[in-house]
């Protein structure tokens, strides 16, 4: 994997350093039944990175936190600083931009002084919209709140009481890679070898998950069918962002995989996978001072292996930086789980709203009818986008710091590398900062941006019924740009 490369921007007096993914993929957005299809050709063919989260291995002993926000106490000035612009120098800037016939007949805005929570501009801020894949700030805000920045999603095995199967349960992660299931049949043969058997038949655990696993927008190269367990996130490509073939049974492919790969690590596997329910391990006596029972450290519903993702802070990095859908599904889900709801469409909707009210946010009107964003039932207002962003960047919130670090960075990294590329858009290439949100007459950009005088701003922009993406997407870029400090 190619080491990132970083890129130093000054701002006035501010320079700010910012990390960026040398393999970043240009065209990773989610389009209704597999439009745009040429940009596949353009999307990088590197393992996602973006952010500085992205290791692998499993950190050192003690809590990793993310890095501090580019919104650290010495870059910001006070809102009534000298230079710095007051809304009514906004609303000059951005209504005529805001009037662009590529933004379509419906438009809203709002732009926030993140030091201060301050609106400076807004038009229609409160006024639900469909917000295609911007969605995904609040989903990863949503389980950054729920579960923290640590948080990793295990894959584990357990065998049957009498030792004859064994069951690869889904915990939910779509990263799971071939590498890692391999790791996965390596320490199962290891832990079967050790209790003396030589052959055992192979089920898989899909049950953490309910509900329907068909995306409501049906069979579609932007996503899998949400399962628990799946590998490599159901592609049947070399592929790792972006557009992709998709198999129809990600679980029962993820256990076949596995299968042959116990099998090579020196077991033997007797027939093909079938699903099941893992054994539950036995109750714990309610007693603390009663004698264990000596057979319990033999006990056949402990795990004989286990893997597990990177942390959670990573996962929000590469949801954002390349609009991945599935693992914004698996976030969301998370999020239900943590909230004690049932891990489907609807049980993520109720969580991620309950998730977001209880960090104050103004969910009036907001529906998570997924986790992605690919379903036009979906309604976010630009008010609530701000907001998110706004408290990703509380001091008091470092939690949620990985919602900043994760964002696009215009013109370089994740699905903004290929814009801002066009006067007067190019103000904004390095310092904006934004999810991008694309569906068919639906375009959205949400993000931050520094200005000239060192504040950072969280913007959102929402269109919709926008005849096409190759004219509503400079738009959006204009609007951001403008923010921005002008060369």
């Amino acid at each position: 994997m190619p080491e990132p490369r970083t890129w130093q921007v000054t701002v006035g007096s501010a320079v700010l350093g910012l990390a960026l993914a040398a393999g970043a993929v240009s065209a990773a957005g989610p389009w209704d039944n597999g439009q745009r299809k040429a940009e596949r050709a353009r999307a990088a063919a590197t393992t996602p990175t973006g952010g500085a989260h992205h290791a692998e291995s499993r950190p050192p002993a003690g809590p990793q936190r993310p890095a501090p926000a580019p919104s650290a106490a010495g870059v910001l000035r006070a809102l009534d600083a000298p230079g710095t612009a007051r809304p009514a120098d906004l609303a000059t800037i951005l209504v005529p931009l805001l009037a662009d016939p590529g933004l379509g007949t419906l438009r809203t805005a709002s732009v926030v002084d993140v030091a201060t929570g301050k609106q400076l501009y807004g038009e229609g801020a409160t006024t639900p919209m469909t917000p295609a894949s911007t969605i995904k700030i609040a989903t990863s805000v949503a389980a950054l709140s729920a579960l923290g920045p640590d948080h990793r999603i295990p894959t584990t095995v357990v065998a049957s009481p009498d030792g004859r199967t064994v069951t690869l349960v889904g915990g939910g992660d779509p990263t799971l890679d071939r590498a890692r299931l391999k790791a996965l049949a390596d320490g199962t043969a290891r832990a079967l070898k050790d209790r003396g058997v030589a052959g055992v038949r192979v089920a898989y655990d899909t049950g953490l998950y309910e509900g329907p696993a068909r995306h409501p927008i049906g069979p579609n190269d932007n996503i899998a069918p949400v399962s628990a367990l799946m590998l490599d996130e159901g592609r049947l490509d070399d592929s790792d962002s972006g557009p992709a073939p998709r198999t129809a049974d990600p679980a029962g492919d993820a256990a076949t995989a596995f299968a042959e790969l116990l099998g090579k690590a020196g077991t033997k596997v007797q027939g093909t996978p079938t699903p099941a329910r893992a054994p539950k391990a036995p109750d714990e006596p309610k007693d603390p001072k009663a004698p264990k029972d000596p057979k319990a450290a033999k006990d056949p519903a402990a795990p004989l292996a286990r893997t597990e993702s990177a942390p959670l802070s990573a996962l929000v990095e590469r949801t954002l930086t390349h609009s991945d859908n599935d693992l914004a599904e698996a976030l969301a889900r998370q999020t239900a789980l943590a909230r004690k709801q049932p891990a489907s469409f609807a049980g993520a909707d109720k969580a991620v709203r309950a998730e977001l009210a209880a960090l104050g946010l103004p969910t009036a009107g907001a529906r998570f009818a997924d986790g992605s964003g690919l379903s036009r039932d979906d309604r976010v207002s630009a008010a609530l986008l701000t907001g998110l962003l706004t408290r990703a960047a509380d001091p008091t919130r470092p939690a949620l710091r990985p919602v900043l670090t994760g964002l696009p960075v215009g013109g370089f990294s994740g699905t903004l590398e290929g814009r801002f590329d066009t006067a007067p858009a190019t103000n904004g290439a390095g310092l904006v900062r934004a999810k991008t949100g694309t569906l068919t007459g639906v375009n959205t950009l949400a993000g931050t941006v520094v200005t000239a005088d060192g504040r950072l701003l969280a913007f959102a922009f929402l269109a919709g019924r926008t005849a096409s993406p190759y004219t509503a997407q400079p738009a959006l870029d204009r609007l951001s740009a403008a923010l921005a400090p002008q060369g």
